[in-house]
C-alpha cells in the first residue's frame, strides 16, 4: 500500500501534472469562484478528476484510517472549543478561509497552487507515518525525500515546507491529540531506520520540543517546570531520545547538533541534569560544548530559533502557507530552516514575525489572558538560554 501511494502521489506531482488541474478548475472562473473550486475539489482528494485521483483518493483515506487507529489524525485538526476534530481537513480549511479572504483579488492561480503543494505536504506527511508497513524504512522514507524534492521543485509553487523527509514524520505528529498512545508507539519504531534519518529526526524534534516547551513554561503553566512535566508526559521521552540521539554526534564539532542540543535543553535543563547517565555522557563534551552553545545566544540582530516559541510546529507550516495564499506569494523559508540561525538568510525574521502578528491578531485564551500561538522574542529567549547554561556549567 505505501509503494502504491508513493507510485500515485509521484505521479500527481510530476511534470505538469498541477497545473494542468488548477487550469482545469480555474479556468473561466473569477478568482472567487476558482478558489472555491479548488477547495471543493480537494474536499474529495482531486478524485473526480480522472481515474488515478480517484485511485490515490481510496489509498489516502485507507491509510488514514489506518494511522487515527495508530492514534494520529494527520490530515484533521482539533477543534478545542467543539472538543473534537474538525470534519475537513487542514488543506480543504486553509483553501475555504482562502476563497473567503482573497475575494476578488488577481492572483488566484497562485492562490491554487499553494493550496494544491499544501494538499500534498500533508499527504507525504501522512505517508511519513506508514513508512514501517512494508519493505525497509529507511528507504522508504528515501523516497519520500525524492517526492518532498518534487514537491517543492519546478512543478508547483515553489514554496518551501520543509528541508527532509525526516521533518514530515514532525509535521504529521505536531497536533494536539486527545489521546497520547501514538507517541510511545512511534518511538519504538525510530531505532529501525538508519542512522543519518534517526539523528535528523533528534535534531527536528529538539528544536520543536525546545519551542515548544518554552512556549508552555511561559505562556501555559505560569513558569512551573512540574506542572510542564506532568502535562507533557508524551513529550519528554521523544526529548530524551533526542538529547541521547545529538549526545552519541560529534557534537563539539557540528554546529547544527550543538544549536539543536541547547535547543532541546533549555527549557529543561534540571530534568536531565538529575539524571547520573545524562551527566556522565555530558561530561565527557561540557568543556568544548558548553563554549560552543554561546554562539547561539539569542539577539536583536540576527535570527535565533531559541526566540522562536509556539505551541505546534504543524501551526507555523500552516501559518506561512495562510500568508503565502493571502499575499500570492510562496515563501522560501521552510520550517527546517526557522529550526536553525545556520546559515543566515534574511527572510528568516521576517517569515518569524509575520507568524507572530498572524497569531496575535487571533490569539488563545491560555490561563484566562489571551496570548499569541507564536511568539518570536530574542529577549525572553536570551534570558531562558542564560538560566539554561547557567545550569549547565555546574
Amino acid at each position: 500500500m505505501f509503494g502504491r501511494a508513493c507510485d500515485l502521489v509521484e505521479a500527481a506531482l510530476a511534470g505538469d501534472a498541477r497545473s494542468s488541474v488548477i487550469d482545469e478548475l480555474c479556468a473561466g472562473a473569477p478568482p472567487p469562484g476558482a478558489l472555491a473550486r479548488i477547495s471543493a475539489a480537494l474536499r474529495t482528494n482531486l478524485r473526480d478528476l480522472d481515474s488515478q485521483y480517484a485511485a490515490l483518493d481510496g489509498v489516502i483515506t485507507l491509510l488514514d484510517v489506518q494511522t487515527r487507529s495508530d492514534g494520529f489524525h494527520v490530515l484533521h485538526d482539533w477543534d478545542g472549543k467543539a472538543g473534537r476534530f474538525n470534519a475537513q481537513t487542514i488543506a480543504v480549511d486553509v483553501a475555504s478561509f482562502a476563497a473567503d479572504r482573497r475575494a476578488g483579488e488577481a492572483g488566484h492561480e497562485t492562490a491554487a497552487a499553494l493550496l494544491i503543494d499544501y494538499h500534498y505536504l500533508n499527504e507525504l506527511a501522512l505517508l511519513s507515518l506508514r513508512v514501517w508497513d512494508e519493505g525497509d524504512p529507511s528507504a522508504n522514507l528515501d523516497r519520500l525525500d525524492r517526492l518532498l524534492a518534487l514537491l517543492q521543485g519546478s512543478g508547483g509553487s515553489g514554496h518551501r515546507f520543509a528541508s527532509r523527509a525526516a521533518t514530515l514524520v514532525l509535521i504529521a505528529t505536531a497536533h494536539y491529540e486527545p489521546d497520547e498512545r501514538g507517541y510511545a508507539s512511534l518511538l519504538e519504531k525510530i531505532p529501525t531506520l538508519e542512522r543519518r534519518h534517526r539523528v535528523e529526526i533528534a535534531v527536528d524534534h529538539a528544536v520543536s520540543m525546545g519551542c515548544h516547551l518554552r512556549f508552555g513554561f511561559e505562556a501555559s503553566y505560569g513558569r512551573d517546570v512540574g506542572v510542564m512535566r506532568a502535562d507533557n508526559v508524551a513529550d519528554y521521552p521523544w526529548l530524551r531520545f533526542s538529547i541521547d540521539t545529538l549526545l552519541d554526534e560529534d557534537v563539539a564539532a557540528r554546529d547544527e547538533i550543538a544549536e539543536a542540543l541547547v535547543n532541546g535543553l533549555c527549557p529543561d535543563p534540571s530534568a536531565f541534569l538529575r539524571d547520573p547517565g545524562f551527566v556522565e555522557r555530558f561530561d565527557a563534551h561540557r568543556a568544548g560544548l558548553v563554549g560552543r552553545f554561546e554562539r547561539f545566544r539569542p539577539d536583536e540582530r540576527s535570527y535565533s530559533p531559541l526566540a522562536l516559541f509556539f505551541n505546534f510546529s504543524h501551526n507555523v507550516v500552516k501559518g506561512l502557507i495562510v500568508d503565502a495564499v493571502l499575499r500570492g506569494s510562496a515563501w522560501d523559508v521552510g520550517l527546517n530552516d526557522l529550526f536553525t540561525s545556520l546559515p543566515h538568510r534574511e527572510h528568516k525574521i521576517d517569515a518569524a514575525t509575520t507568524l507572530m502578528t498572524y497569531a496575535r491578531r487571533d490569539p488563545d485564551r491560555i490561563r484566562g489572558r489571551l496570548t499569541p500561538a507564536i511568539v518570536y522574542d530574542p529577549a525572553t529567549g536570551r534570558h531562558a538560554f542564560g538560566h539554561a547554561l547557567r545550569a549547565l556549567r555546574t
